[in-house]
């Protein structure tokens, strides 16, 4: 029953999602992200995202923006290993209205350069290494306020195209976002088996170990990470006479695909201290 309840008691706000996509290529862990097509924040690097509509969930609305956002097929999409994160609700993180956030973070394979769909924000969007990405946050001008332009800066890869600018930040808050999901992956990767949502389908345990290396940024002893892989029931299960050569000496290594297991026991800890890569 709602007899009684005034809808206008409360001042309306919005609800939106943003999204930490994360894969692995060549080498390094790269976040997705859009350039802003429109104010606030036009030009400015961001993650993708949107504002969830009347009638949609926000997982419903995460998936719809990364489509919009990156031209990523849906089926793609609809098939990305997604989790919701946390929700950011500053009065003041968005400097059109009280808007509250909905964040997921997504791990993916290494994937071609997206291109933006053209139905949302976005007038480009590509893959991003987290380091250059997550920069020192705004410039000498970041008193200037929300709305203040990061402006042009270096590439940040061969194929850029649009420049990044490492030490401007991200627009909004996504720069917390942003460290909050990697952090979040970390995690995960010491007690659960999403490391193989960033491998392909069919992969050797070297490529797995590269994985883990990238996301903690720790070199891993390899006998010893191949024999706790191993031994962790349900983790990769092999591929039956199937190898890779990895282009060193020796026999081909053998494939492995994921297992049925989802959470590791006992769980596969990072070094507390260890060489960086």
């Amino acid at each position: 029953m709602t007899a009684g309840y005034d809808s206008h008691a409360f001042e309306p706000f919005a609800v939106t999602v943003d999204l930490a996509v994360f894969t692995v290529r060549a080498g390094a862990l790269h976040v997705l992200l859009i350039r802003r097509g429109q104010e606030p924040y036009a030009g400015t690097w961001a993650l993708p995202g949107g504002f969830v509509l009347p009638r949609e969930s926000a997982e419903t609305a995460a998936r719809r923006e990364l489509a919009e956002e990156t031209g990523l097929a849906r089926g793609v999409v609809a098939a990305l290993h997604l989790e919701q994160l946390r929700t950011y609700s500053d009065p003041d993180r968005d400097p059109r209205m009280r808007v509250v956030s909905v964040a997921f973070a997504a791990l993916v394979p290494d994937m071609p350069e997206p291109a933006a769909g053209g139905g949302g924000d976005a007038d480009r969007a590509r893959w991003v290494p987290v380091g250059e990405a997550a920069g020192p946050g705004p410039g000498p001008d970041a008193d200037a306020g929300p709305d203040a332009d990061a402006g042009p800066g270096p590439e940040a890869g061969p194929d850029a195209g649009a420049d990044l600018d490492a030490g401007s930040g991200l627009a909004f808050d996504h720069a917390v976002i942003l460290a909050d999901a990697r952090e979040r992956v970390g995690s995960k990767l010491e007690y659960t088996c999403l490391a193989t949502a960033f491998c392909p389908p069919e992969f050797t345990l070297g490529e797995l170990q590269a994985v883990y290396e990238t996301v903690w940024d720790t070199a891993l002893d390899r006998p010893n990470f191949r024999r706790k892989v191993l031994a962790t029931p349900g983790f990769v299960e092999a591929v039956p006479g199937a190898a890779r050569l990895t282009g060193g000496r020796g026999k081909p290594a053998a494939l492995y695909r994921p297992g049925p297991a989802t959470a590791l026991h006992p769980p596969l800890l990072r070094p507390s201290e260890g060489p960086a890569r």
